[in-house]
Formats: C-alpha cells, sequence, structure tokens
C-alpha cells in the first residue's frame, strides 16, 4: 500500500525538515493530490490570465513542486516558465514533464532565481508547513513594478494571524495592490479551501 503524505503535511516545520517530507512524497504525490481533487493550480493560473500578462511573459513558479502549477500556467498559454523548489525529488518530477525553461533548487535563504519576471506564482506555497509569509516580500522584491504575485492561502494560512498580518501589511503599506481576491476549493477531498490572491506590485 502505497504511504499516505497529505495529512502530514501542514504541521512541517524548518527547512529540512520540508525537503525530507516533500523528497519522500515526490513520487506519489501527483496521484495522492489528484485524487483529493487539487483545483488551486487551475484557480491560480486563471487568475494570472485575467490580468491581460502576455502568454510570453516570464513567469516564475515558485515551490513548482512535480510541476502541477507550471502545467495549469502552460494549459492557460503561458509559455515561458522557470521552476524552483526546495525538494530535489520534486524538481525531478517537474523535470519530466517537459515543460520548464529552468529549474532551480531553492536556495537555503530564501532567495530567488535572478530572472527578471514578470509573474511569479505561488501555489499552495505559502502556508504553514511550507514557506512563511515573509515570502510575500521576497517574492514582490523580484517583480518589477507593474509585475504581478499570484498565490493562495488555505484554510491553515488562514487561521493563522502571522499569515493574514503578514498580507494586509504588504497591502497596506503600499508595497502593492490587491486586484483579485477568490475563497474557494483547494483539495475537496479533505474539504479544504483557499483563497487566491493576484497582488499586483506598485
Amino acid at each position: 500500500m502505497t504511504e499516505k503524505f497529505l495529512a502530514k503535511s501542514y504541521g512541517k516545520r524548518g527547512e529540512t525538515e520540508v525537503r525530507a517530507h516533500y523528497d519522500a512524497w515526490a513520487a506519489s504525490y501527483d496521484d495522492e493530490i489528484a485524487a483529493n481533487g487539487y483545483a488551486t493550480p487551475g484557480r491560480c493560473a486563471a487568475a494570472l490570465a485575467q490580468t491581460g500578462l502576455k502568454t510570453n511573459a516570464p513567469i516564475l513558479d515558485l515551490g513548482c513542486g512535480t510541476g502541477l502549477s507550471g502545467l495549469a500556467l502552460m494549459l492557460k498559454g503561458f509559455s515561458i516558465i522557470d521552476g524552483t523548489d526546495l525538494s530535489p525529488g520534486m524538481l525531478e518530477q517537474a523535470r519530466a514533464r517537459g515543460l520548464y525553461r529552468q529549474l532551480y533548487e531553492g536556495e537555503p535563504d530564501g532567495g530567488l532565481p535572478p530572472g527578471p519576471y514578470q509573474a511569479i506564482c505561488a501555489v499552495g506555497v505559502i502556508s504553514p508547513g511550507a514557506a512563511p509569509v515573509s515570502m510575500l516580500e521576497t517574492a514582490l522584491t523580484a517583480l518589477p513594478r507593474g509585475g504581478y504575485l499570484v498565490f493562495s492561502f488555505n484554510d491553515h494560512a488562514l487561521a493563522d494571524d502571522s499569515y493574514t498580518q503578514g498580507l494586509a501589511e504588504v497591502v497596506n503599506g503600499g508595497t502593492a495592490r490587491m486586484i483579485f481576491e477568490e475563497h474557494g476549493p483547494h483539495l475537496p477531498g479533505i474539504d479544504l479551501n483557499a483563497t487566491v490572491y493576484v497582488l499586483e506590485k506598485t
């Protein structure tokens, strides 16, 4: 019987523990996630497409995992996609899809590939057990003025004041303006929802 990892994902802390968890999960990730109706990659890609971003604009898929979010972006017509992830095992699966221009293993300090990028997509990444809310500032810093950051907060992140307050500080501080916000399904199989956001850097 294949080991299940999804239920163990939300209590992980620290880069080493998170990397080991996703390395172990990489080979069975797509099957387990698909069985639970993973909806957020498609929702994020659709939200980004609604901005009018040109399909040949370079995009960074932050926390790309096995490439499901990159696939969703490609299906919306986007053609220049780089990916980055902490997990070498996940990157191996993403590389096999053949849709990324470049793939990068995440830096220990949370730094991002050099780009430049017109958009950064962080699907299911900024949440307890994965990336801290400070990743919002890191991503926005890497974007030019007018660039887009599309990301999601699942119900666990929405229930954590550090995440909701961190987002409010970014928006209220004038770093970016929120142009899209929609709550909806994330993993229906475990009754987990998420809010998808698009920020435009100001």
